[in-house]
């Protein structure tokens, strides 16, 4: 019986990290050894449709990558209405900041659909940063680069030339 729960948990194991490798852009400079190291601080969160992940002013303590399904990214208006600013899918991330900040939540996040969430906590991350500081440090800088890439509009993108490409196709800094 052992080795069978030992299989399942190999087999959920590398399914995480195919999914990391392919999917999350934040993560897309880490090699497959880091990524097994990531694994094992990362948490999952079952949604069903409605459920509120977080709601804006909230303190952020975690980012999420959406593993399957998608959610509805809302800010309240000045009357009071939620507007849907965003929705994301599978491969995206929502939080980021909040492993590095402590301001509160800058939106409401709901899920649309059935959704599955990955999560990294921010004491997790800051256990990866002072154990595993190149691993860290690649995860900043994959924050920054998300964050950056959202600043600017793509038609007037200019990359450094210390760009490489990522698994993913999309860029990074070495």
């Amino acid at each position: 019986m052992g080795e069978t729960k030992q299989e399942a948990d190999r087999v959920m194991s590398q399914a995480i990290i195919e999914f990391l490798i392919l999917n999350i852009p934040i993560l897309g400079t880490l090699k497959d050894n880091e990524l097994m190291v990531i694994e094992t601080y990362l948490n999952f969160i079952e949604l069903t449709p409605g459920e509120i992940v977080f709601e804006e002013g909230d303190p952020g303590d975690y980012v999420c990558f959406v593993v399957e399904g998608s959610l509805d990214v809302l800010k309240r208006s000045e009357t009071g209405e939620d507007i849907v600013i965003s929705t994301l899918s599978k491969g995206r991330s929502i939080g980021e900041m909040s492993v590095i900040d402590d301001l509160p939540r800058s939106a409401s996040v709901k899920a649309r659909t059935k959704a599955t969430l990955l999560t990294l906590s921010r004491e997790n991350f800051d256990y990866i940063l002072a154990e595993h500081s190149k691993i860290g440090v690649k995860i900043l800088k994959g924050i920054a680069r998300l964050l950056c890439l959202n600043s600017v509009s793509y038609t007037h993108l200019t990359l450094p030339t210390s760009c490489v490409q990522c698994r993913w196709g999309g860029w990074a800094w070495e």
